[in-house]
């Protein structure tokens, strides 16, 4: 079927007809109709992934890994598969990206220098031979060694040329044995990127004195080697050029495409949302204005880490700044969770963004465990009930935030709060179980489950979220079309009437799929204006319609 500013033309649902004598009005008309459908309205979507395409700027590239006693043989198999995945997003070859692997405990091992054998398939053949060295942990010794040897002109380093990149990623679970800050500063004297991953125990003052400027782009952490996998997009993101891929086309986007990255991400003008399809876009009613019950259940459990936990905040505020607060809109409660569970205040308290941010903002910190089970059966009873604000007939969304497995059991709330009616959102970071977030979220799960593995980086669900609670109208109600009905009144009037075909018009409904319904919605429209039959013999200008709009 096909669709009109990404609405479904068709759900109007009416049986042909025509509109009779004033045919050559409704032709006019929805031709104007269908470039205002196409016009900026009240609120925009975010752009969703796409592309996965990338073409990396050549850079010789080491891995310094840890394999100390500490690590598991298991968890080492876990940063083989970090390893190779990034590997696998890469340009690899003598003249582009080259790889070299640093095997490290209390020795040194090279595993693989950059004038090994480049191919994709070698280097990850390479990386599976690997296995733990299960001594100590003499991470300094290891840079020392990647400056000396593995970035050598006789290891392979391209050390006279200045358009390639010299990059080495670290891995670490634990505190040295020997000084870091010394020797990691002449690497970076070198002309060496540092990237700093600490897993578990790490000392997160080690990894600062390791990584290259600026830090919160090259410091991460994760709470165990089982979820290092997730940091892989980061990297895959960090070796890839900037281009205009949607300058060779498209891509399928209904409306917009955007260049990112090594990829493209398809996108909707403002007043538009974009479909889980990631391609096509729907109407919206004017952004995040209508009445709405909007409770936060945030995870205060210690994992957090009181760092983390403002930036949670500003998560919250970043969404409370898209709503409309008033008691005949949106209204917002806030409950944090770790062991127990606290209402922080509930629907209606405060009846401007002002107040409630301001609330957000003095939130203290619970700093214990994570009874996720608890706070979903605290929201479905008491959250949403009447004499905690919420307001009968009003839509219910909740946004579930965590960053770890629960230790209760929340299938049984999660699933009561959807059978409830209740919109669910699920939002993970780090180290939260990904089965757990999609028990929570509403269905499709797809548009109602996010995760990201950096708390740094929670401003972009945020953005994400702003636009998935937005309510849709009903694109047969056609309420954006109605406003902007003195700005048709004006096109037509300012075009010659006898550049108008009409016929050129009821082919654009043919194509378009418009009911009866809709037309005869656009004919009244025609009627109660006055606007005369129009008729001629060519189509206008996209150019002239255009300017004639003042876009």
């Amino acid at each position: 079927m096909a669709r009109i500013g990404g609405a479904t033309a068709g759900t109007c649902g009416a049986t042909a007809g025509t509109c009779g004598a004033t045919a050559g009005t409704c032709g006019a008309l929805l031709l104007s109709l269908l470039l205002l459908l196409h016009s900026p309205g009240a609120c925009g979507a975010p752009p969703q992934p796409r592309g996965t395409l990338c073409r990396t700027k050549p850079t010789d590239l080491v891995f310094i890994i840890d394999s100390s006693r500490s690590v598991r043989p298991h968890e080492f198999e876990k940063i083989k598969v970090f390893v190779s995945r990034v590997i696998e997003a890469l340009d690899v070859g003598p003249n582009a990206t080259r790889v070299g692997i640093i095997n490290y405990a209390s020795a040194v091992r090279s595993e693989l220098s950059l004038q090994s054998p480049q191919s994709k398939a070698a280097l990850l053949q390479a990386v599976r031979r690997i296995q733990p060295l299960s001594t100590g942990t003499m991470t300094g010794l290891a840079i020392q060694f990647a400056i000396s040897r593995a970035f050598s002109t006789a290891e392979g380093s391209r050390v006279g040329a200045p358009n390639f990149r010299k990059v080495a990623i670290v891995v670490t679970d634990g505190r040295p044995q020997d000084g870091v800050q010394d020797v990691s500063a002449r690497a970076k004297a070198a002309g060496i990127e540092i990237f700093a991953i600490g897993v578990g125990r790490v000392d997160m003052g080690t990894l600062r004195q390791m990584a290259s400027e600026p830090l919160d782009e090259h410091v991460d952490y994760v709470e165990s080697y089982s979820v290092i996998e997730k940091l892989t997009h980061k990297f895959q993101e960090a070796f890839c050029v900037v281009s205009d891929l949607c300058a060779t086309g498209d891509h399928d986007c209904e409306q917009l495409c955007v260049s990112t990255p090594g990829a493209y991400r398809c996108a909707c003008r403002d007043g538009f949302s974009l479909n889980s399809d990631g391609k096509t876009c729907t109407a919206c009613n004017g952004g995040l204005g209508s009445a709405l019950d909007l409770v936060f259940l945030i995870d205060g459990s210690k994992s957090v880490r009181p760092e983390n936990f403002e930036l949670v905040k500003k998560f919250i505020n970043q969404i409370v700044d898209s709503l409309e607060v008033s008691d005949k809109q949106a209204q917002v409660g806030l409950v944090q969770y770790s062991s127990s569970v606290r209402q922080e205040f509930p629907l209606g308290q405060f009846k401007n963004k002002k107040d409630i941010k301001a609330a957000v903002k003095k939130m203290s910190y619970m700093e214990k465990g994570t009874m996720t089970g608890q706070a979903l059966k605290y929201l479905v009873d008491s959250s949403f009930s009447a004499i905690n604000g919420a307001r009968p007939g009003v839509p219910k969304v909740g946004i579930v935030f965590t960053d770890g497995r629960s230790q209760d059991y929340i299938s049984d709330a999660a699933k009561k709060a959807k059978d409830s009616g209740f919109r669910m959102f699920a939002v993970g970071v780090g180290n939260a179980v990904e089965d757990e977030l999609r028990e929570i979220a509403s269905e499709p799960v797809a548009e109602h489950y996010f995760y990201t593995a950096d708390f740094r980086t929670i401003s972009k669900i945020g953005k994400k979220l702003q636009i998935k609670i937005c309510a849709e109208e009903d694109p047969c109600e056609c309420k954006s079309i109605v406003k902007f009905q003195t700005k048709v009144e004006d096109l037509i009037n300012s075009l010659q009437q006898k550049h108008i075909l009409w016929k050129f018009g009821w082919d654009w409904v043919g194509w378009a799929g418009i009911s009866a319904g809709t037309m005869g919605k656009v004919c009244s429209w025609g009627k109660e204006l006055g606007w005369a039959q129009v008729s001629g013999n060519e189509p206008p200008g996209g150019l002239d319609v255009g300017r004639a709009l003042g876009w």
